[in-house]
């Protein structure tokens, strides 16, 4: 009997290791537990139960205005406490937070197998994204199966000298989690929201987006949001204090504006499959919004998910106001019809990224 954790703390790492521990769970030989750091508490329990999971471990790290120095002595040292109790076969991680950072050393310190899904997804800024750049290509060092979700994912691997037999293309899972939701059928919206051609979803919460770029980012929402009266923009607003207040006080009056607290997933989903834009600095919705055919306009200066942009379904904007406006107009202007893309040329995967994880996992034992 093999003992794996998962390490995980944010509804992103929710979605996309959901299929993994489903997955492997289906092995008698595995025991697999889930920990849950809580880095975003309500936001990620909340997921895991949709799709079934319970976690063994939950350490509930985050306090108002933490730093992440101090969000990282946390998790590191509630983690050591994890693996002094329990004698673990690996550790499974997954994308670049402070939970997986944390949960990659804390095992490595342990001398327990390390496997990264999502490996490779580089910016090489170590800035954009901050502090995520660093975070993966640290946890790159240390992690002994890379699971890349694309090509070119593996090909940055590759070039740090990672040897080609730790790495295993497997696409992205969170294709598969889409798959499953879709399947679900629970895919409802509430909040008043409009199912209709004319729906915009916002997203926005980034580290490095937090101040004078979130200003000129909102400033082009308001502006959009007076030029296109007759389209509703959606924004699930993130709990961060420095997003959350400024975007209230900006667009909370405007009457074609929804702010919703942070979505389902399903709700999420749903609002994807029927938004004719979509603005976001998130990745997970980079990779999610394609297989809809739905638009993106990334609102960052460097992406680490390039696929997308070079197929043709996202362009990179940053906060730059008139890139903004310009790129937004330029799909409300057209009847949603024909600003669909073609969803089944998806790069990001086929929706069977956690089967071929499973099948590496055993072949590392084997």
């Amino acid at each position: 009997m093999k003992n794996i954790i998962v390490v995980l703390g944010t509804r992103p790492e929710a979605i996309k290791l959901a299929p993994v521990i489903l997955e492997l769970r289906k092995n008698p030989e595995y025991r697999v537990f889930v920990c849950n750091t809580e880095q975003q508490k309500e936001l990620s329990n909340q997921t895991l139960s949709f799709f079934g999971i319970e976690p063994d471990f939950t350490l509930d790290v985050m306090r108002p205005n933490q730093t992440l120095a101090g969000v990282q002595a946390r998790i590191l040292t509630a983690l050591s406490e994890v693996y002094a109790g329990t004698k673990f076969d690996a550790t499974i991680v997954q994308g670049d937070t402070m939970s997986v950072f944390c949960g990659a050393l804390a095992s490595f310190y342990n001398r327990v197998p390390v496997f990264h899904v999502e490996a490779g997804l580089r910016s090489y800024d170590l800035f954009e994204p901050f502090p995520e750049e660093a975070l993966r290509q640290m946890t790159s060092r240390i992690t002994d199966l890379h699971f890349a979700p694309t090509e070119l994912a593996r090909e940055s691997l590759l070039k740090e000298d990672v040897p080609p037999a730790k790495i295993v293309l497997t696409g992205n899972t969170v294709i598969d989690a889409l798959s499953c939701c879709i399947q679900d059928g629970k895919s409802v919206c509430k909040y008043n929201v409009n199912l209709d051609d004319k729906l915009v979803l916002v997203t926005v919460h980034r580290r490095e987006n937090h101040g004078p770029r979130l200003d000129s980012i909102l400033r082009a929402i308001t502006d959009l949001t007076a030029k296109f009266a007759d389209h509703q923009f959606v924004l699930p607003v993130h709990p961060n204090p420095n997003v959350h207040d400024k975007i209230h006080a900006a667009l909370g009056q405007i009457p074609n504006v929804v702010l919703t607290p942070p979505l389902d997933y399903p709700e999420l989903v749903c609002i994807m499959k029927n938004a004719k834009l979509i603005l976001t600095d998130s990745g997970g919705i980079q990779e999610e919004a394609p297989t809809f055919g739905a638009p993106v306009l990334v609102m960052r200066y460097e992406t680490e998910r390039p696929e997308g942009v070079t197929a043709g379904f996202a362009k990179l904007v940053g906060a730059d106001y008139d890139k903004i406006m310009g790129e937004s107009a330029a799909v409300l202007i057209r009847d949603k019809s024909e600003t669909r893309l073609d969803g089944s040329k998806n790069p990001y995967g086929d929706g069977h990224a956690a089967e071929h994880i499973a099948a590496a996992i055993k072949g590392f034992w084997a």
